[in-house]
């Protein structure tokens, strides 16, 4: 295996590349614009094998980001996060250069956008459609139409349409219930488009949850899809029943540090830092921080059979293991860990070995 000393992210470009084609390609059979989220992978290198497959217009989440996609000629991005209002400076400077695509949920930031902006954008109305974390509610017609009303007699923006995140299917409890929630989703971005028709030329209905993206194929009325998780997937895909273990495209290889025989435990160079804290309560009601792989030549096989990361703190990791599989481990061996969320495992990481030993950066 290559000469790993810390905790190493390690990408399978093949199959990265593979998730990318599946979802490019459903949404060609969907007729859907295909934007998707940088967001999990935040890396310009990552972000070329997008134009392959005929990408040219991607989501992030900050304003920062946005800058770091812009300056490696990304020139259409939509910011999927509420303005933050005190970074209006940067707002202008992107606009100058780029088609840039902001969200609103109030009159208020309308109003501030209005005598503010020095170049023009585009504005997406935030919706809730269920996940509860951010836009206006669905329903509430009369606040969406006096956001629509403000940005008509704006001058430098342009109203676009409505854009929703359901994540609440992160919180299904079947692939059934995440299509019950994906189905009422488009429900009422319909409804809408149908309610303020005559409020633009085209009104965009978009939406962007990878679990919902994965398993669904009805997506009547939707423009485009903002996937973004679906580039690495997941543990916490795979407990979702979105995906199988086979796609999951990253792994953090720790290195042994440590091996308790007598409880079945091992301890590795790997802890929250690295993994974060997000974790799984799976059907034996057993909460865990990753599963465990085997690593050979840098490839990883199926989890092993009931081992999994038990606990975290910040640089350890306490990896349970079965009663036979203990017995090959030695410190100073690597043991691989998938992650639960492959977004903030990225973001924590900073950058990615390929199984072809090569280093892929990030933004910083």
């Amino acid at each position: 295996m290559f000469n790993i000393e810390k905790p190493t992210l390690l990408l399978n470009k093949q199959q990265c590349l593979a998730n990318i084609r599946y979802m490019s390609e459903k949404a060609q059979r969907n007729y859907l614009e295909f934007r998707p989220h940088f967001k999990t992978h935040q890396s310009a290198e990552i972000g070329e094998w997008f134009r392959g497959f005929g990408v040219n217009k991607i989501t992030v989440s900050s304003v920062t980001m946005a800058e770091y996609f812009a300056a490696n000629n990304w020139t259409d991005i939509t910011i999927a996060f509420p303005v933050n209002l005190r970074e209006i400076n940067s707002i202008n400077y992107l606009a100058k250069s780029i088609t840039l695509n902001l969200l609103v949920e109030s009159v208020e930031t309308v109003e501030f956008l209005n005598s503010n902006l020095d170049n023009k954008v585009n504005l997406f109305i935030k919706i809730d459609t269920g996940n509860n974390r951010t836009g206006v509610d669905s329903k509430n017609f009369n606040l969406i139409s006096k956001i629509i009303s403000k940005i008509d007699s704006a001058e430098k923006i342009l109203f676009k349409g409505f854009l929703s995140h359901a994540g609440h299917t992160y919180k299904a409890i079947s692939p059934e219930q995440i299509g019950a929630f994906h189905r009422q989703q488009i429900s009422s971005l319909k409804n809408l488009k149908k309610l303020f028709r005559n409020a633009s030329e085209e009104i965009i209905l978009s939406i962007g949850d990878t679990p919902a993206c994965t398993l669904e194929d009805y997506f009547e009325d939707i423009d485009e899809i903002r996937p973004g998780n679906f580039v690495f997937y997941d543990v916490m895909q795979y407990e979702l029943s979105v995906c199988d273990t086979g796609v999951i495209a990253v792994c953090l290889a720790c290195p042994v540090v440590a091996v308790h025989k007598n409880r079945q435990e091992i301890v590795v160079y790997g802890g929250a830092v690295h993994l974060s804290k997000e974790t799984i309560t799976d059907g034996f009601d057993r909460k865990y921080y990753g599963l465990v792989v085997k690593l050979n030549k840098g490839r990883w096989d199926m989890p092993l059979k009931d081992c999994y990361v038990k606990a975290l703190s910040q640089e350890h990791g306490i990896i349970k293991m079965g009663e036979k599989e203990i017995q090959n481990i030695n410190p100073g061996d690597i043991i691989g860990v998938l992650p639960i969320h492959s977004c903030l495992t990225a973001n924590l990481m900073k950058q990615y070995l390929t199984l072809e030993n090569e280093i892929i950066t990030m933004m910083r």
